[in-house]
């Protein structure tokens, strides 16, 4: 099969299954590739935690595989080493060939349910595959919900280049920063790490936690992460690679200035 006829029978098989739960609903398959992925995506997105048929689950994996080595894999040796264990890489983190990338995640751990939402953890949900929700579920039935700001939880990448996802829910600002929320966020960057040296992992790679969306000033953001990294491989003499991911300008500017 093709990639545009693996993207076919993929929606076909979420349109069936969309339909026969909302029966006076009617979707249209669109006849452009772009359209057709945008449909895929959204279907994937709002579905909840669920097995589809092995054949669908065997295509869809086969479709990100291919769709991951099309966008182009990213390893540490394409990056800017700019300092002992430190890297900073502007771009798309499902790209990134490493053994865990973060996921700024929702306090409910099952990715962002919104249809084709910019948010890191729709992306990483999308190109891990339906496996990611389906695992995160596993995950969260015998915990304490929602899940608690600054703690780290790990997963399998699935159809990702990274090996791991390593999902924390950071804090979200809703007036001016406090004290409470900067210890938050280094919980975050600090439980990632732990986690991660826990599980003997060689790399991992954060992206720009509670940013955006949950309205943490970048640049005091960008400092807490880089304190915090810098701290924790001093005091605890970790060997792990740590890679600053970016994905705007802005960001990497910020990152740019701090690492010197």
């Amino acid at each position: 099969m093709t990639q545009q006829e693996r993207l076919i029978y993929l929606v076909k098989g979420l349109v069936v299954e969309y339909t026969e739960k909302y029966k006076d609903e009617h979707i249209e398959i669109p006849n452009d590739e772009a359209e057709q992925f945008t449909l895929f995506r959204s279907l994937c997105n709002i579905r909840s935690a669920g097995f589809m048929p092995a054949e669908w689950m065997k295509i869809q994996d086969e479709y990100l595989t291919e769709l991951a080595r099309e966008k182009g894999i990213v390893t540490i040796n394409d990056m800017e080493k700019r300092a002992p264990q430190i890297y900073l890489w502007q771009g798309d983190i499902t790209r990134l060939s490493v053994d865990a990338i973060v996921n700024a995640a929702n306090n409910q751990l099952l990715g962002c349910f919104a249809p084709n939402h910019r948010c890191i953890d729709n992306a990483i949900h999308t190109f891990a595959g339906i496996e990611l929700r389906m695992a995160c579920s596993r995950m969260i039935e015998y915990m304490d919900m929602p899940e608690k700001t600054g703690v780290a939880r790990k997963t399998y990448g699935f159809n990702l280049p990274a090996k791991h996802v390593i999902h924390t829910v950071g804090p979200i600002i809703y007036d001016s920063l406090t004290d409470v929320e900067r210890e938050q966020l280094a919980s975050c960057y600090r439980s990632c790490l732990e986690l991660a040296n826990a599980y003997s992992l060689q790399s991992i790679a954060f992206c720009c936690i509670s940013t955006g969306e949950f309205r943490f000033p970048n640049e005091d953001a960008a400092q807490i992460a880089i304190d915090t990294v810098r701290t924790y491989l001093k005091e605890t003499n970790s060997k792990i690679q740590v890679v600053f991911n970016v994905f705007k300008d802005i960001d990497y500017d910020i990152y740019n200035k701090l690492l010197g």
